[in-house]
C-alpha cells in the first residue's frame, strides 16, 4: 500500500517526507515504514495523526493525493519517493513522469521487523 509520510515533530510543515510502500497491522492502527512502527495518535498529536512507538516523534500519514500535492499547503521541500513505487504512484495520479521539482527518487527503504514491535506492544506491564 502506498502512503505519504511526513515527520511533523519540530518541523513546521517542512519536515522530511516520503512516498513509500508501507504495511499495516491487522487492526490498521499501526503503519510499518522504514524500520519504524507508527501508531495511530487518536487525537493526541498536535499536528500529526501517528507517532513513532520508539521515539514518540509525530508523523502525518495519509493516502497519496490524486493531484500530487501531498505536502501541507504551508509546507515546502522535496518529497522522497521509493524507486520501487514510482510506476504505481504515476498510475495513481495519472501522470507519465515524476515532477522533479517536487519529488526525488531514492532507493527503496528498509522493511520494518514487525515481530519486534508486536512483541514490544504485547509485553506484560510490570
Amino acid at each position: 500500500m502506498l502512503k505519504y509520510i511526513e515527520l511533523k515533530s519540530g518541523q513546521n510543515d517542512q519536515g522530511p517526507a516520503w512516498i513509500a510502500r508501507v504495511k499495516l497491522s491487522k487492526s490498521g492502527r499501526t503503519v510499518y515504514f522504514n524500520g519504524k512502527a507508527l501508531k495511530r495518535a487518536d487525537g493526541k498529536g498536535i499536528s500529526a495523526n501517528y507517532f513513532d512507538l520508539e521515539t514518540g516523534e509525530e508523523y502525518w500519514v495519509s493516502g497519496v493525493k490524486k493531484n500530487g500535492q501531498d505536502r501541507h499547503w504551508a509546507g515546502a521541500g522535496i518529497v522522497w519517493i521509493e524507486a520501487g513505487v514510482v510506476a504505481e504512484y504515476l498510475q495513481n495520479i495519472g501522470a507519465e513522469e515524476i515532477d522533479t521539482r517536487r519529488l526525488k527518487v531514492i532507493a527503496d527503504l528498509p522493511e520494518t521487523e514487525i515481530d519486534k514491535f508486536r512483541d514490544y506492544e504485547n509485553k506484560p506491564l510490570e
